[in-house]
């Protein structure tokens, strides 16, 4: 299977032969507001063609702490590999 990988910040875009992109998003969500501090870190396949996509919420600090839950994506702009906007819902099942 050959595929080619581009590195975008902490972000690996893989292009398979069917001419779909996808992701493996593994990254930080940082807060620094009056209402909440600390961060929280998201992972998983991103198939950026799909309508809605759940990735997992891993951990966090601060408010955070060992967080756990779900965060759906929902692709706003899509323009190839060089742009893309996406909305982000995250529910938070577990938080110390």
């Amino acid at each position: 299977m050959s595929f080619i990988r581009f590195l975008l910040y902490d972000l690996v875009y893989i292009k398979y032969v069917s001419y779909d992109y996808n992701a493996w998003f593994c990254y930080t969500l940082v807060f620094n507001s009056t209402e909440h501090k600390g961060t929280l870190n998201i992972m998983g396949a991103d198939l950026m063609m799909e309508p809605t996509r759940d990735l997992s919420v891993v951990g966090g600090t601060g408010d955070f702490f060992m967080a756990r839950g779900i965060a759906t994506f929902v692709t706003d702009i899509f323009q190839g590999a060089k742009y893309f906007r996406v909305k982000m819902d995250i529910k938070l099942y577990e938080c110390y």
